[in-house]
């Protein structure tokens, strides 16, 4: 089977999988964001096992904590603390004094561990946010699933653009030495089609499965944020792929490399979109 048939297969099982536990919502949409965290979380310590660092164990298991915590939050079933947050930080530094010692790189094994659960685990949890945000309807579960997917589909289109446009007009290198390819010529094409598929989303979308609307201004702002952060995530994990001297960060998924490689624009796209339509009040509820 060609690359490209394999693409195509794995991305006709698993895109349906994902739309399915986003629409089921809580346990479901927990669980699968926290199996996505465990995979990137153990393909981040395996490209550091690439530079002489183990990290800890727990990091994958932590990783794939963090979703069902906040799930948990949002049940009103547990909270998780700041002070439990600095009690583990402190547990993860004992257990790594105890188990490497100073030949083992303590402080670096805690240091990737932490940045690995927080890296999968954490960013991915603001998709349980996204998807239960407050101006939604829980009773409609379409309309969460649309406010979730909104930044995901503008990550989609910030990649076709910037490769559509770098392959036609570029000609100015964006940064070399971390990514050869990208133009700037392609990231600023990357921007704009993001902004105008931003627009399509919100009109044919959002506003008609989950009454919510986002300002003009607005939706330009987040259009330009959301496809920086997805350029953003993408160098940042080519340069993680670099300092390890690896092509994929694994090989977990046939024609398509590893989670990092597939999620990686995600990572940095959920807390942004969180953020700024949360927090920044992007997002309008508007009258069925």
């Amino acid at each position: 089977m060609s690359e490209l048939a394999k693409r195509v297969v794995v991305a006709l099982i698993l895109a349906p999988a994902v739309v399915a536990a986003a629409y089921v919502g809580r346990a479901p949409l927990a669980a699968t964001l926290g199996i996505i965290a465990a995979l990137g979380a153990w393909e981040l310590g395996r490209m550091a096992r690439e530079r002489g660092v183990e990290p800890l164990a727990a990091g994958v298991a932590l990783a794939a904590a963090v979703p069902l915590l906040v799930q948990a939050h949002y049940e009103r079933v547990f909270s998780f603390p700041l002070s439990a947050a600095a009690t583990l930080l402190v547990a993860l530094m004992g257990a790594a004094i105890w188990r490497r010692g100073v030949e083992g790189r303590p402080l670096t094994a805690v240091a990737v561990t932490v940045l690995a659960v927080l890296y999968t685990g954490g960013t991915l949890s603001f998709a349980y946010g996204l998807r239960y945000h407050r101006f939604t309807i829980p009773s409609e579960p379409q309309a969460g699933t649309a406010l979730l997917f909104f930044p995901v589909v503008l990550t989609w289109a910030s990649d076709i653009g910037a490769y559509f446009v770098g392959r036609a007009i570029g000609r100015h290198k964006l940064i070399p030495a971390v990514s050869p390819g990208k133009t700037v010529e392609g990231a600023l094409g990357g921007v704009l089609f993001t902004v105008l598929i931003a627009w399509a989303y919100v009109a044919f979308v959002l506003r008609p499965a989950a009454h919510l609307s986002v300002r003009p201004l607005g939706l330009v702002l987040f259009g330009v944020a959301i496809s920086v952060a997805a350029q953003l995530g993408d160098l940042a994990e080519s340069l993680f792929k670099r300092e390890a001297g690896v092509k994929d960060s694994s090989h977990l998924i046939p024609g398509h490399g590893g989670v990092l490689d597939r999620m990686d624009s995600i990572f940095f796209v959920l807390p942004v979109a969180y953020l700024l339509l949360d927090r920044f009040r992007l997002l309008l509820p508007v009258p069925p």
